[in-house]
């Protein structure tokens, strides 16, 4: 059926009180928005070097057009940068060995890999989290450690990897199957980890799965994830799947308009069926697309269709930009990606500035920027993210209380 739309070719954490949810911080773009409306008000040089820093990249919105924006998915970006010390530094920290701590002084040089501010004090940034991170002595010098509830969170996730390892098997075979090639740089895949919801030593694992995967060495030494067998069965695409539920709703997600005249006068259904003989039959992402002509309308198909089903294979149905971009050779996306993604507003949203902006599926959330099928790693990370926003208690207090 659904091949008239595509063409062929084919716990042991002791309950604890229930946290609060993480709150959600004002979007970005309202405070951008709020600054924009003090110009008036302000001297002319002030008004001058105010504009400089609103028309900046990392500050100007990549959704230019104001009504097009929508808060409640901005604002999901700017709870992710509220918690970026939490993300980075309990996946630092959870690498190092037991019992998991490191010098002060050391911690404040890794920035990066901490996800703090650089120049700012390591120390302040673990002190807004008072129930997963502490400061000790050992001897006489300060370090930073995890708190014992910490710890057992970070084993309920070990857990819970576990129990998904086999999807997440599935989604990596998934995703190599997009390739051109059917491989993947392994150090690729560990820099999208968190994306794609992997285990920090999933690299270290494939090994563990020789009838999915194979582990080859290329010319430039680099290691490379091959896919060991082709799985019909598996080359269907999230929208091939969804046909089959609610053929109307996907025949409206993507539309590959046909420019025309205005001497050519058309009514909104004429156009609409004008429209639909260019859109349909839409390109499977599984297929090669090497072998479609570059800038046809197929070839064009073909890529956004690729990028949909990247992010349908996601954990939370969004990327920032430079993880699908990582996969550019792989899925063979173009520079010009941006323009073909903004033309198909009902499939997705653009979120953040010019300079880091995010795709999401539109239809994975609602109205108010929540994820309708939560994952159980991001069931997780939420409560994760409740006891980070905890402060009245004393994190002895909290496991005795257990």
């Amino acid at each position: 059926m659904a091949r008239r739309l595509f063409s062929a070719a084919r716990a042991l954490l002791p309950p604890v009180p229930a946290p609060t949810p993480a709150p959600v911080p004002a979007s970005s773009s309202a405070v951008t928005e709020a600054a924009a409306s003090l110009l008036p008000l302000l001297p002319c040089k002030r008004r001058k070097k105010l504009l400089k820093k609103l028309r900046s990249p990392r500050v100007a919105p990549i959704e230019p057009e104001a009504e097009r924006r929508v808060p409640a998915l901005d604002a999901v970006l700017d709870r992710d940068a509220a918690f970026r010390f939490l993300s980075r530094a309990r996946s630092f920290m959870a690498s190092l060995p037991p019992p998991h701590r490191i010098p002060l002084a050391e911690a404040g040089k890794l920035y990066r890999e901490l996800g703090f501010p650089r120049g700012r004090s390591v120390t302040r940034a673990a002190a807004r989290h008072p129930l997963l991170f502490h400061r000790t002595t050992v001897g006489s010098v300060p370090h930073l450690a995890l708190t014992p509830l910490m710890c057992s969170l970070l084993e309920e996730e070990r857990r819970i990897h576990e129990e998904l390892l086999p999807a997440r098997v599935l989604a990596v075979r998934k995703l190599l199957m997009l390739t051109a090639h059917r491989r993947i740089p392994l150090a690729k895949l560990h820099h999208c980890r968190s994306v794609l919801g992997l285990p920090d030593d999933f690299r270290d694992r494939v090994r563990d799965f020789p009838d999915d995967f194979r582990v080859a060495v290329d010319p430039d030494g680099l290691h490379v994830l091959e896919l060991a067998r082709w799985d019909p069965s598996l080359a269907v695409s999230a929208l091939e799947r969804d046909f089959v539920v609610d053929e109307r709703r996907v025949r409206r997600t993507f539309r590959f308009s046909v420019p025309h005249r205005r001497s050519m006068p058309l009514d909104a259904e004429e156009a609409e069926r004008l429209d639909a003989a260019t859109t349909f039959p839409l390109v499977s992402p599984y297929t090669n697309g090497a072998l479609l002509r570059p800038w046809t309308a197929e070839a064009e198909k073909y890529r956004v269709g690729a990028v949909h089903e990247f992010l349908s294979l996601t954990l939370e149905k969004r990327a920032l930009i430079h993880h699908v971009f990582e996969f550019k050779e792989e899925l063979g996306l173009t520079r010009h990606m941006y323009e073909s993604l903004r033309k198909q507003t009902r499939a997705f949203y653009l979120a953040g500035t010019e300079m880091n902006w995010a795709v999401f599926l539109r239809e994975a959330y609602d109205d108010d920027g929540v994820l309708r099928e939560k994952d159980p790693l991001v069931l997780f990370n939420e409560k994760l993210q409740g006891y980070a926003c905890m402060t009245g208690m004393d994190p002895s207090q909290s496991i005795a209380a257990d």
